[in-house]
């Protein structure tokens, strides 16, 4: 029977013997009337006796297999107590039952002072149950849950055995002087968790009060009743059984039953947790290796393919809209994914932005077949963060077992698979045997990078910004390159991807910005006319809280006025419109200029565009490439040049390569111009000598 159920029997047997002592009095009353003998006095002191010892022991030994690993230290000492009282309460009823038994005449067996004592253990355990302070387990715990009722009962006896060598006159001194005492620590312990209760609402504490408070009603009525056995005495036995009732009912549902229902829920939800993602509700990838390796150690175990998925773009929708948003995305792709699988297919979250799909008895062709069936449920727009957007999963195949005869090796081949249909910009790749080599050498790439930044391997390179009205330089953009001691010059478009995925982007921008800066200052110290410099911005570098501060000091170190520092943002830091006013908002207190780099690629909202603290637009150089050729891209550029005017910003066109396109801008009333028209970007020696010298003389 468990807690729940034992309890309510208890509650209920409990009522029903306080209604049987009042029935029962009003029978022995017609039969006292009657002239009749009767023992039902007798009989119910023996049954409100049995409910005592009940009620005591329901809780001792409920709580024993579970003693020292699964409750507190509070209820341990309510089990210890109830096992105490219920040892004093045991001796009574042994006393009452050979009295009942043995004796034919009605009355009181003259041992009543035990359930004094018994209500005085109960008293005095339950205001030091709650008084105490909480302690840590030690190892005496178990020797005192075993001690403790034995030790009671050993005094309780000893006691017994002393008050039969009194006279009758000390007897009854020692009876009254036992029922006063338990009455006042009743009515002490009562007052003490009253005035405690009012400063801490501890629902236990309340049931203790209850509890007590049936233990001092019932010693009053003992009192008064002396040595009748009448209605008086038998209330103050139904009262002390409802005592202990009132604790039991709802004290071991609260120390005991609910401690354990929420060990049990934590201990659930652990184990859920172990093989299931938190987020999503998708086993993980415990999960996976699990059914994996299951799978495979069946002899009859076919081909299987395992799908992983990955979603493109997913850390710039993260960082740009937030990680909010970025979870609901996460909850769309889980929805999407399950509500496509076919049976027997299986979908698991290996984390971050990482999926994958298990496709029993599935070659390579069906693998590939359904991995487009599932991206196709992709190309329709999602609603993320109160806007729209098309998101893009890239997908990798591995097949056991020629690509893998475990699940992490087969889990490893579909990685690097999906990695490299997202280096391609392919949808779907297949696992071959090179894969893992472009893998590994992305890990030394990367373990490279880190080195690199501590030996001082990357250098920069500057390009100029054009008039277009007359041609002459108005200022240059940084851009950071690497010498790889073994490799040679590393292309920027392969390690600065590298740098954003693994965290290096911002000591790399840091390094930078710095040098940038240090640069323009040696230029001006050599007397040529000032400049401005152009720097990329990371998204991540754009997000730190004290990067203004960290601007400012560098530029007063170097000595540099700010109005020569152009900070160059994409479109997607914007979309989080109230953290970029405040970045740029304190970017504009300290002097600096700001641009917007790539402006057409993203979704700049014009309504915050036109409130946002910039200076410049720069075109994408998609668009300057095939505006000779294209009609589009001509009324991009033509409406982009527009706008910046009507806003009042200056415009400068990236990818300038052919006097044609020039002439173009030009028409457009575009401010400047860069691209390899006037120049690729080249060292800085280089540079001060085709630019500035050059300008200087003229």
């Amino acid at each position: 029977m468990n807690t729940t159920s034992a309890t309510r029997q208890l509650t209920l047997y409990t009522f029903s013997v306080f209604l049987l002592v009042v029935a029962c009095e009003a029978v022995e009353y017609f039969f006292h009337a009657a002239g009749g003998d009767s023992r039902w006095a007798s009989a119910l002191t023996l049954m409100t006796a049995c409910f005592s010892v009940t009620a005591c022991l329901t809780v001792y030994f409920h709580a024993t297999p579970l003693f020292d690993r699964r409750i507190g230290s509070y209820s341990k000492r309510m089990v210890k107590l109830m096992g105490a009282a219920g040892a004093v309460e045991l001796l009574y009823l042994a006393n009452d039952l050979y009295h009942f038994m043995k004796v034919p005449t009605a009355g009181r067996l003259g041992e009543e002072w035990l359930l004094s004592l018994a209500a005085l253990v109960y008293a005095s355990g339950l205001l030091l149950l709650f008084l105490l302070p909480d302690r840590k387990k030690g190892s005496s715990s178990r020797f005192w849950y075993f001690m403790l009722p034995l030790l009671t009962a050993f005094v309780a006896a000893l006691l017994f055995l002393l008050r039969h060598e009194l006279p009758a006159v000390g007897v009854q001194a020692v009876d009254l002087g036992i029922e006063i005492v338990s009455l006042g620590v009743a009515a002490a312990a009562f007052g003490l968790l009253f005035a405690k209760y009012r400063y801490k609402r501890i629902k236990a504490l309340w049931v203790a009060i209850q509890s007590l408070g049936f233990v001092v009603a019932a010693q009053v009525l003992l009192l008064q009743a002396g040595s009748s056995s009448g209605i008086l005495f038998l209330l103050a036995s139904a009262l002390h059984v409802l005592s202990y009732a009132t604790l039991v009912s709802q004290g071991l549902r609260l120390a005991i039953a609910e401690p354990l229902r929420e060990r049990r829920e934590a201990e659930e939800r652990i184990e859920f947790l172990a093989y299931n993602d938190d987020l999503t509700g998708l086993p993980n990838r415990r999960s996976l290796h699990a059914k994996l390796n299951s799978h495979f150690g069946k002899d009859d175990s076919g081909k299987t393919s395992l799908m992983v998925l990955n979603i493109n773009r997913f850390k710039t929708i993260n960082d740009s809209l937030g990680y909010e948003a970025g979870d609901r995305l996460l909850g769309i792709v889980s929805e999407l994914l399950q509500n496509h699988v076919e049976e027997p297919e299986e979908v698991f979250r290996t984390g971050g932005d990482e999926f994958a799909v298990v496709l029993p008895e599935s070659g390579g062709e069906e693998a590939m077949r359904r991995a487009h069936a599932l991206l196709e449920e992709f190309e329709r727009p999602v609603n993320v963060g109160g806007m729209e957007h098309y998101i893009a999963l890239s997908a990798g195949i591995a097949v056991y077992p020629e690509d893998g005869s475990a699940a992490d090796g087969l889990l490893q081949s579909a990685d690097a698979a999906v990695h490299m249909a997202k280096e391609q910009g392919a949808e779907v790749k297949r696992f071959s045997k090179g894969m893992t080599s472009n893998a590994r050498e992305k890990l030394i790439l990367e373990s490279d990078l880190r080195k690199g930044l501590d030996r001082g391997e990357f250098y920069l390179e500057y390009q100029p910004k054009m008039s277009v009205e007359n041609g002459r330089i108005l200022g240059m953009e940084a851009l950071v390159r690497w010498n790889h001691p073994k490799r040679g010059p590393v292309s920027p478009g392969e390690f600065i991807p590298l740098a954003e995925e693994s965290g290096l982007i911002v000591p790399l921008g840091e390094w930078v910005l710095y040098e940038a800066c240090r640069q323009n200052k040696e230029w001006q110290n050599k007397g040529y006319e000032p400049l401005c410099m152009s720097v990329n911005l990371s998204i991540r570098q754009f997000r730190q809280l004290g990067l203004a501060d960290q601007i400012e000091q560098m530029l007063e170190e170097i000595g540099l006025d700010p109005k020569y520092v152009e900070l160059e943002i994409t479109e997607s830091m914007t979309v989080d419109k109230d953290a970029a006013f405040e970045q740029l908002k304190r970017f504009k207190q300290l002097g600096l200029h700001i641009s917007i780099d790539d402006f057409g690629t993203g979704y700049s909202s014009l309504h915050y565009l036109k409130n946002m603290p910039i200076d410049r637009l720069k075109i994408d150089r998609s668009f300057v490439s095939e505006v000779m050729s294209g009609q589009s891209d001509a009324a991009i550029v033509s409406t982009i040049a527009s706008m910046a005017h009507h806003l009042k910003l200056k415009v400068t066109a990236e990818g300038v390569e052919n006097e044609e396109q020039l002439e173009f801008l030009r028409s457009q009333r575009c401010h400047e111009a860069q691209g390899f028209l006037f120049s690729r970007p080249v060292p800085a020696g280089r540079f001060e000598r085709m630019f500035l010298r050059e300008q200087k003389l003229g």
